[in-house]
């Protein structure tokens, strides 16, 4: 070290040390001026060049040529932007795993870089130059992109409401999935037994199986009275109660507990135990007898209840046809011969004016086992002669297209006659509840046929016109294997629900199909519950079907209890 002017050679040289600050706790300085505190600072990491760390512009480079020269895997722009701490729209996951590419496809990406340039493109540089978008995240967040545009297109579900109010001392028994009731069995039930029938059948038309869709015909009103008797309000049953069989119900009810697995609607069923016997009844004043329509599609009906294909306003209009085409296809005039039982029919009054309609009832016993013996009600539309000379009994029945566009089905006046199969699987896909309690209900009553009908709308905004156009039969057991309907299961779901209800005390009980979740529950229920109904009104005023009926179709046939 070399000696200044002013310096003496005897004076010793002194070394000052500058002043370290020393950070133990951590990297950087202690103590920071005034002037800096609350200032953001830019990240980086160890990887980054020095140069960006003062950068606060984010845009030094304008030529694009030194774009990624100082960039951040930080990214610039948004970390000086304010958020509250508590905010969870500060957190954000990112994937940052690398997509191994096929060879094929490895290097692409830079020779299409360079034609985008060549070609005036521009580069995939935000932020003036300093900001790129990584190849997982964009194609990420092109995926996401093109979900949101396809799931916008699509109604959202509504949360269906249940058929019936659950008050608070209504007990639970049991929670039924179906999953669970899915896998039950009952096999080797024999056919049911014959104890009386009673009614009146008349002739199939058989001219309504050369309709098709160039020679198609106009649905008729027939004013008709159609009796929906509950199980307890049959004279029949209460007679046979005292002598067959312990557990009573009608092929109706059976059917929707036969069928629960496939349904998506809420619907319930009253159960009364006395004793050693069980009765099944519907509630009065229910849309228990209305017909579902696109229960099981992928998009049910989701209008509100004043539109046209509201599920409410679809089901009365399904159960008008229903009624009406039954009917029309039969041989009605006065002088045409009628198939007669031997018991009239039970529910005809000499207080009722008005023609009943061709309806012949059987009350059938099932064994199933274990001391139960069903008895049930069930129902035959129409007799016909076969080729042979043999009668036939039939179940007839009508499916109806309200709007192909809407209901994701195929249009029936382009594919009915070339591809009837095709239209037959877009319904069992659609009502495949409903199709299943048809074929289930004529298999209990023993019909040789079951006879469908393709109805559709006049217009497809007049669901007050309808014309036929076509008819189609099948055997009901050849259409249940059709339909992947096994009955075994069918009575095991039935026997399981009879042996829980006989496990209990004496007393009123209620099961429900969850109207969201797909499982049915047992309540336990007052005795008196719902027995207000026939005097003042149903609790949740939910009109009666011929009330119902009158108000959206005025010429429409009678429905009576």
């Amino acid at each position: 070290m070399t000696m200044t002017d002013n310096q003496s050679a005897s004076e010793p040289l002194h070394f000052v040390a500058p002043v370290i600050q020393d950070n133990p706790t951590g990297w950087g300085p202690c103590e920071l001026p005034d002037q800096f505190k609350d200032m953001p600072y830019q990240p980086f990491s160890k990887g980054d060049r020095l140069g960006k760390i003062s950068d606060w512009t984010g845009a030094a480079f304008q030529d694009k040529k030194y774009a990624n020269k100082y960039a951040s895997q930080f990214g610039s722009g948004s970390q000086y932007a304010y958020y509250h701490d508590e905010d969870e729209s500060t957190f954000h996951l990112v994937d940052t795993t690398r997509v191994q590419k096929p060879p094929y496809q490895r290097g692409r990406f830079r020779a299409n870089q360079r034609n985008l340039r060549g070609r005036g493109g521009r580069s995939n540089v935000q932020g003036g130059g300093m900001q790129s978008l990584g190849k997982g995240l964009k194609t990420r967040d092109t995926y996401k992109k093109s979900q949101v545009r396809k799931w916008q297109g699509r109604p959202q579900i509504k949360i269906r409401d249940a058929s019936v109010t659950v008050k608070p001392d209504w007990t639970t028994i049991e929670e039924m999935d179906f999953p669970r009731l899915g896998k039950l069995s009952l096999p080797s039930i024999k056919e049911g037994e014959d104890i009386v029938c009673c009614g009146e059948l008349e002739y199939y038309d058989k001219s309504y199986d050369r309709v098709n869709v160039k020679n198609e015909k106009p649905l008729q009103s027939v004013n008709r009275i159609f009796h929906t008797v509950t199980t307890t309000d049959d004279p029949i049953i209460r007679k046979l109660s005292k002598t067959e069989g312990n557990v009573y119900a009608t092929d109706a009810i059976l059917a929707t507990i036969m069928c629960c697995t496939r349904s998506n609607y809420s619907w319930d069923i009253v159960i009364e135990k006395i004793g050693d016997k069980l009765f099944f009844d519907k509630r009065d004043n229910t849309e228990f007898d209305l017909l579902t329509v696109n229960e099981t599609s992928v998009e049910p009906p989701q209008d509100d209840g004043n539109s046209l294909n509201s599920p409410r306003n679809l089901a009365l209009e399904a159960t008008f046809i229903n009624h009406n085409f039954s009917q029309q296809v039969l041989k009605t005039g006065a002088n045409e011969p009628r198939y007669k039982f031997d018991e009239p029919n039970p529910f005809i009054s000499e207080e009722e004016e008005g023609e009943v309609a061709s309806v012949a009832y059987r009350y059938r016993k099932w064994d199933l086992g274990g001391g139960i013996v069903l008895v049930a009600r069930c129902e035959h539309d129409a007799v016909v002669q076969s080729p042979s000379g043999e009668l036939q009994f039939l179940t007839i029945k009508a499916l109806n297209e309200w709007d192909s566009k809407i209901a994701n089905g195929v249009e029936w006046r382009q594919k009915l006659d070339i591809q009837r199969g095709a239209v037959l699987a877009n319904e069992l896909r659609n009502n495949a509840c409903k199709l299943a309690k048809w074929t289930v209900q004529a298999l209990l009553a023993g019909s040789d046929q079951i006879k469908f009908g393709y109805v559709s709308r006049s217009h497809v905004r007049d669901s007050n016109k309808h014309v036929i156009l076509g008819t189609q039969q099948y055997k009901p057991a050849e259409f249940a294997t059709q339909i992947n309907l096994n009955m075994d299961n069918a009575w095991g779901v039935l026997r399981c629900i009879i042996d829980i209800v006989m496990k209990q005390k004496d007393g009123k009980y209620l099961i429900m199909k969850d109207p969201n979740k797909s499982m049915i529950r047992l309540y336990d229920i007052p005795d008196n519950t719902f027995e207000s109904d026939g005097e003042s009104g149903s609790d949740d005023d939910t009109p009666q079907d011929s009330a119902a009926f009158q108000s959206l179709y005025p010429y429409n046939s009678n429905t009576k209890r």
